[in-house]
């Protein structure tokens, strides 16, 4: 294939390319099984030819067959003058009157042979009024010798002749029963390699439509884990974007209403009667406070200080007050440290549980437990809420569509950090069950050097 070809395909789209692939073998089938349709029809005819030459010379057989029984017949009446045998003449003599007819019947196609089929009809029928002549004249009383000599002469000369075209029909039977063998062998091996073409030109066919395939479902894959890898960067940032928010509620704002509480400080030392000024003070501390409150839940810093455990009592403490759910907790004692990115993914799948709870189960409470065994790290969060919706609950594990952004958020979370999520929901509640499998030392290392620096 010439440098241009390759580039034309290479610019095709993948259903250009299986139409264009798809339209060659529809049109090398139809041209092949043109081609093995009229091959097949032709060999059929060569059958059928054989098949003619060999009933020509079954003819011919069947022919000297009849006359040497007509022959046996005659001598054996001349010589014992019994009338008994007569009936196998005359029968002889019906039979090979037929076949003259028949015989040339076969040949009429062959002006050569129908020819010959005329000097033997014509010679038989010689042979023949010799024969009847010899039967009348011993009807009438015994041959003298001389006679029967002559009639046996004549007998003879007219059976050699008549061999001879016989033998000469039979030669060119012969040849032509080889040349018509010759052409149905080419016939044959011409079918055969058409259909071997066929099937060699099928298997190419299937052969380009897998890699077509196969090029479809690795390009599939690729996009999948480049959409998979886009995800993942894009919750990093999201990450690494709240923790700058947090950072900067707690540094910048929450600094500035520190000072501002000192300075009302001491205006209400100056004037402690002042209701507006004590008014003012509450609302500073309780900004102080929902500032405080903004910043951990964007990026809490117990999270990144003491680890996991500490971090879900706080923010399940803070979201039951919040809310008014009651939730009840399980966490494993001497919980041991995990990657910062898998604490984070964890802790993420916690806060989006439990506001989806506050937002859609309307369940009044909720059980948290963290677990830490041989096999991994369990986080499971349950509701006793009305439940998630059966199809779209199904449509999402099995192939994976979105049931909801949260959801969707935590599947790429967990698969990113090489964890399983799983939904299970129904009337009396739904279960979110996430299992981190154990991590070597090594994954550990490479997790947190990938991390975003604080």
């Amino acid at each position: 294939m010439s440098p241009l070809n390759k580039l034309s395909l290479g610019k095709m789209s993948p259903r250009k390319k299986a139409r264009l692939v798809f339209t060659s073998a529809l049109l090398l089938l139809l041209v092949s099984g043109t081609a093995a349709t009229i091959t097949i029809v032709q060999l059929l005819r060569s059958a059928k030819r054989i098949a003619h030459t060999y009933d020509v010379q079954v003819k011919l057989g069947d022919l000297l067959s009849e006359f040497s029984a007509a022959a046996r017949a005659r001598t054996e009446y001349l010589n014992s003058g019994d009338t008994a045998v007569l009936p196998d003449y005359e029968t002889a003599k019906t039979h090979l009157h037929r076949e003259f007819t028949e015989l040339c019947q076969l040949v009429v196609d062959n002006a050569k042979q129908g020819a010959r089929c005329l000097r033997i009809e014509d010679l038989g029928l010689r042979r023949l009024e010799l024969l009847d002549t010899s039967i009348e004249l011993r009807r009438s009383g015994p041959l003298d010798e001389t006679t029967l000599l002559r009639l046996s002469r004549q007998n003879i000369a007219t059976a050699s002749d008549f061999a001879d075209v016989v033998d000469e029909m039979m030669r060119a039977e012969r040849n032509l029963l080889a040349e018509r063998r010759e052409i149905s062998s080419n016939l044959f091996l011409t079918t055969l390699g058409i259909l071997i073409g066929m099937f060699a030109l099928a298997i190419f066919l299937f052969w380009i439509h897998f890699r077509l395939l196969e090029g479809e479902l690795a390009q599939r894959e690729r996009m999948e884990i480049n959409a998979r890898r886009l995800s993942g960067r894009i919750l990093q940032l999201q990450d690494e974007e709240r923790r700058k928010f947090s950072r900067e509620l707690h540094d910048s704002l929450g600094q500035i209403l520190s000072v501002a509480k000192m300075h009302l400080a001491e205006l209400l030392e100056k004037n402690p009667q002042d209701n507006l000024l004590a008014q003012i003070n509450t609302l500073l501390d309780q900004s102080i406070t929902e500032t405080r409150t903004i910043s951990h839940l964007l990026h809490p810093p117990l999270l990144d200080e003491v680890g996991l455990a500490s971090a879900f009592r706080w923010y399940l403490e803070g979201f039951a007050q919040r809310s008014g759910i009651q939730v009840s907790t399980e966490i494993a004692a001497g919980l041991e440290r995990l990657p910062r990115p898998v604490e984070l993914a964890l802790f993420r799948v916690l806060q989006e549980s439990l506001t989806n709870i506050h937002r859609h189960s309307k369940s009044s409470r909720a059980e948290v437990a963290l677990l830490q065994g041989p096999q991994g790290t369990v986080l499971r969060v349950r509701d006793f809420g009305k439940g998630m919706n059966r199809e779209m609950l199904n449509s999402f594990v099995n192939t994976g569509a979105r049931l909801g952004v949260g959801l969707a958020g935590m599947r790429e979370r967990i698969r990113e950090q090489g964890g399983k999520l799983d939904v299970q929901s129904d009337g009396t509640g739904t279960t979110i069950t996430v299992t981190m499998p154990l991590m070597l030392a090594e994954d550990i290392s490479r997790m947190e050097a990938t991390s975003p620096a604080d």
